[in-house]
């Protein structure tokens, strides 16, 4: 009966691999294929094709939540994600333009000036302008560049090896890897399969945002994921330290604050704050409000001044008119909710020591809800929560926003609503699904891995 029970197991662990790599080589085929898309107009068809790979991740992503652990199965994900991010790392940027103002706030740097001092259209960089990158910076006319300071010194240390897109990419790609290594530890650590890092590792908005366009979110999830580690450990002082890293590089990490401190512990703290203002100091020579650069007008561009983005106050205004729910009204309810998720974080009793991931995962996806933002890179940090918590809420909700953003820009609020009605009532939806479950699940007495209960 043993042996047969062997034999029975091998063959399941064989189908497994055996089903990957035809998974894996089809979307492989499919990163190839994109690349023939060129500009704007091929928009519809790429997303056709990306559409298809999502459907292939979410199979992939089926099978290793059920597979049994193996290290063969662990090698075959990190080989075809790398084969993944190898096809489409030497393409020009397609998705987004943003990585040319990494380069160039390098290249301001290198030069011995500040990159919150000017535009790059000033005359003052005027020697700093050639024709691989100058030309390709989204509002250069207009917009000092936005990004914090511990994206400027990865701006600066990248491009004192290289000038070009294609090894900034590389970089990104390096901090993805550097995410995917700490996932692995963190998975140990909870004694879950390792495989799993395939949900981060073959996430198709992860390998084209990062892998094809380059987005600095990879350094920022790098740093979260590391804080999470850390945390998991109880390094007080490199939590705060891993933590102040991704707050440097996109200001919304610092949202998980609460999650991290543990009460009357004072490293972690210390520990944010100092490297925080460690790293503004070098850029402070240009006034407190100006080392914010495009923020504020950034804001406003994007309609978060005027509450024409966020999705919920939308949607209150089409119900109760938009004259009786003013934005400030919807910021206060939102800083209110941020406030008692915070306050339940610290004060709430701790039974066990992985309740901290649950909390990080309420207060992350709280966030994107709350702000609702409509570029699909703003999703790529749920990601590494859905390799520890593998629901179907996070699959649909990080897929959703990469194939309809892209598909779909919006000519005015009600086709905004509309688009973000299509992506956030399904996630509702299912969350609702997921928690019903959940107390059935407890009603009935039937057991879960520990970690995944630990975090309901």
């Amino acid at each position: 009966m043993q042996g047969w029970r062997m034999m029975l197991s091998n063959r399941t662990h064989d189908w497994t691999n055996a089903l990957l790599v035809v998974l894996g080589c089809a979307s492989l085929l499919i990163y190839r294929v994109s690349l023939s898309a060129k500009g704007g107009a091929d928009i519809e068809w790429f997303i056709k094709i990306a559409l298809c790979q999502s459907v292939i991740y979410l199979g992939a992503a089926w099978i290793i939540c059920r597979a049994r652990s193996s290290r063969s199965t662990l090698i075959l994900v990190i080989l075809f994600a790398a084969f993944f991010r190898l096809s489409i790392l030497f393409a020009p940027p397609y998705l987004s333009d943003d990585i040319y103002r990494y380069v160039w706030d390098g290249r301001t740097q290198a030069a011995g000036i500040n990159p919150y001092r000017y535009i790059p259209a000033d005359e003052a960089l005027a020697p700093l302008r050639d024709e691989a990158i100058y030309p390709k910076i989204n509002r250069r006319e207009y917009a000092h560049t936005i990004y914090p300071p511990g994206a400027q010194i990865i701006y600066f240390l990248a491009t004192r090896v290289s000038e070009r897109v294609t090894w900034m990419k590389t970089v990104m790609v390096g901090f993805e890897a550097l995410a995917i290594w700490a996932l692995l530890q963190l998975l140990a650590s909870f004694n879950l399969p390792a495989q799993r890092v395939l949900i981060f590792a073959w996430h198709p908005l992860l390998v084209w945002e990062i892998g094809g366009s380059g987005h600095v979110e990879a350094a920022s999830i790098a740093f979260v994921v590391l804080a999470l580690l850390a945390r998991r450990r109880q390094w007080d002082a490199a939590t705060g330290a891993a933590l102040a890293g991704a707050t440097l590089i996109k200001l919304f990490p610092i949202i998980l604050l609460p999650i991290f401190y543990r009460r009357w512990g004072w490293k972690m703290p210390v520990s944010f704050g100092l490297i925080i203002i460690i790293a503004y100091l070098p850029y402070l020579g240009v006034g407190v409000k100006d080392v914010l650069g495009f923020l504020p007008g950034y804001t406003q561009e994007e309609g978060l001044q005027n509450g024409m983005q966020f999705f919920l106050l939308s949607l209150a205004r089409r119900v109760f008119g938009a004259a009786n729910v003013p934005n400030v009204a919807y910021l206060i309810a939102a800083i209110l909710t941020f406030g008692m998720v915070a306050f339940w974080s610290v004060w709430k009793r701790e039974p066990n020591d992985s309740s901290y991931m649950g909390r990080a995962f309420v207060m992350a996806t709280t966030f994107v809800i709350l702000l609702s933002p409509r570029y699909a890179w703003y999703f790529a940090w749920l990601v590494a929560f859905a390799c520890l918590l593998p629901l179907p809420p996070l699959f649909y909700l990080t897929t959703a926003c990469f194939v309809l953003y892209k598909l779909w820009h919006p000519a005015g609020p009600d086709q905004l609503l509309l688009l973000n009605t299509i992506i956030y009532l399904p996630f509702a939806l299912l969350l609702l699904i997921a928690l019903f479950r959940r107390q059935a699940r407890r009603g009935s007495g039937q057991d879960r891995l520990s970690f995944e209960r630990e975090l309901s």
